[in-house]
């Protein structure tokens, strides 16, 4: 990608997300874009990292690893979040490597992480996977088993920044993304990390405080 397209796409896409901000009158500042660069090289983020773009999201723990050390010692000021779900072993390496964590769903996570960061004196924000769908496939929290989960992190001295979802594919997200709102304000928590390239508008309309968009950025997959 040339250092203009990722201009172009990079503009485009925030343009989208301050029109929706405007639409739900908001203030499209309080809408974080992350750029998912899962099996994205290095040549292929730094057009964008080039454009001003400093919020990338990973799907792997090692794929992570094996790219971003690099960039960030390239440029200063990289902020780092891991959107896949993570495995309790990794729990180590991801409060090292990341500034957020979107995949928390369940209690020996939380106790894996809360011992990693006790350890490294870091504290990644912590966003809840919910499974809003209650998808077979799909990792996440039921949302009946939610209000135990959060009470485990908290009690563990994790403090949890928000929740996340994916909803179903092929359905209007809009009602899923308005129950994950719901949910997080029953809770009291502020952050929403919902929205792909195909529904952030609609997210950011009902609270997105984080987007995590990846093709409208850079391209389709080959």
């Amino acid at each position: 990608m040339l250092p203009d397209d990722a201009r172009m796409r990079i503009d485009a896409v925030r343009e989208s997300i301050a029109r929706a901000a405007r639409i739900a009158r908001r203030d499209p500042a309080g809408v974080t874009l992350v750029a998912v660069s899962k099996t994205h090289d290095a040549e292929a983020i730094r057009p964008l990292i080039a454009a001003g773009q400093r919020v990338f999201g990973e799907n792997r723990v090692q794929e992570a690893a094996a790219k971003w050390p690099a960039l960030r010692a390239e440029t200063p000021g990289i902020e780092l979040h891991l959107v896949g779900q993570l495995q309790s072993n990794k729990a180590e390496e991801a409060v090292a490597l990341f500034d957020a964590i979107h995949s928390l769903d369940r209690p020996s996570l939380a106790d894996a992480l809360a011992r990693a960061m006790e350890r490294q004196g870091r504290r990644p924000a912590l966003f809840v996977q919910v499974n809003i769908g209650e998808e077979e496939q799909k990792g996440g929290c039921a949302i009946g088993d939610l209000p135990a989960l959060l009470s485990h992190a908290r009690a563990t001295g994790l403090a949890v920044a928000g929740l996340m979802c994916v909803p179903p594919l092929d359905l209007e997200p809009a009602p899923w993304f308005a129950l994950l709102a719901k949910l997080a304000r029953d809770h009291g928590l502020a952050g929403l990390s919902m929205g792909m390239s195909g529904d952030y508008e609609t997210a950011v309309t009902l609270g997105a405080t984080h987007v995590r968009v990846g093709t409208a950025l850079f391209g389709q997959r080959s």
